[in-house]
């Protein structure tokens, strides 16, 4: 009884692979194998392959890459492995996973441009923190004294620059408006207009804000952290040297005109004069 004809895996792969001009690194980068581990399968040195579930994977995969049929190749294996007892297996499956040198060095460059992304974002959340921490602790140590500032600086500014204005308008109302008619003529009061020089400033604040507000004098005329939904109104001579944390929440809007605080803000924080 003659022996069955015993196929040829390997050198059937390689006879296919080389007439249709293609290199071994060429199929290992398509299937995902290391240029070595399918080397040693055209040469059938399966001795230095996994084992034998990983060789028909890799010739199923290896015969559709090069259009061939993948169950002679297949039938040609039976027999040529043994049925591995339970200290085979045991090692077997502590082998790392092989993968191909490309898989490799993709996942370390993955890796590389990861780490690299979540330092460059903890540096900018650590300069914020710092610089707010900063803000917080100079306000808490000062704190009666700008308080002090803050509360008056409003109400002294008016005494200097807005007087004029409004004794003007009190006077031309005074002039045109009929006798007997004072209170009427007091009413512009609140709404007359700013003197030349003069800032008024509406900051609103979207979200939790800190705020710092001097002005010619290098008076502290705000300083301080502002809760979401707050609003503050400074009115005073410039030029205003202005600190906004946070500034994308912030919204400023300066002698009826919007601020755009982009071109002023680094970190989250703007700093910027108004002349």
């Amino acid at each position: 009884m003659t022996e069955p004809h015993r196929v040829e895996i390997g050198p059937s792969l390689k006879a296919a692979r080389e007439a249709r001009g293609l290199s071994l690194s060429e199929v290992a980068q398509n299937l995902k194998f290391a240029s070595r581990q399918l080397e040693a399968l055209e040469q059938e040195r399966f001795d230095l392959l996994p084992g034998g579930t990983f060789v028909r994977g890799m010739v199923r995969s290896y015969a559709r890459l090069l259009k061939l049929e993948p169950e002679p190749l297949l039938e040609g294996i039976a027999g040529r492995f043994e049925a591995p007892d339970a200290g085979t297996l045991a090692a077997r499956y502590s082998q790392p996973v092989p993968f191909s040198d490309n898989a490799r060095r993709s996942t370390f460059v993955y890796l590389g441009v990861s780490v690299a992304v979540l330092a460059l974002g903890s540096l900018v959340a650590y300069q914020w923190y710092r610089e707010h921490k900063a803000g917080t602790q100079m306000a808490a140590k000062r704190a009666p004294e700008k308080r002090a500032v803050a509360a008056s600086a409003p109400r002294a500014q008016p005494k200097t620059v807005d007087e004029p204005s409004r004794t003007e308008a009190v006077v031309k109302v005074a002039t045109a408006a009929p006798v007997g008619a004072p209170a009427m003529a007091k009413a512009p009061l609140p709404v007359a207009k700013i003197a030349s020089g003069v800032h008024r400033l509406v900051i609103r604040c979207d979200e939790e804000a800190w705020i710092e507000v001097r002005d010619a004098n290098e008076r502290m005329l705000v300083s301080s952290l502002n809760p979401k939904g707050c609003e503050r109104v400074v009115q005073a001579r410039g030029p205003l040297t202005l600190v906004i944390g946070n500034a994308q929440h912030v919204r400023i809007t300066h002698n009826d005109r919007l601020i755009d605080l982009v071109p002023h803000t680094k970190l989250a924080i703007a700093r910027f004069t108004l002349p």
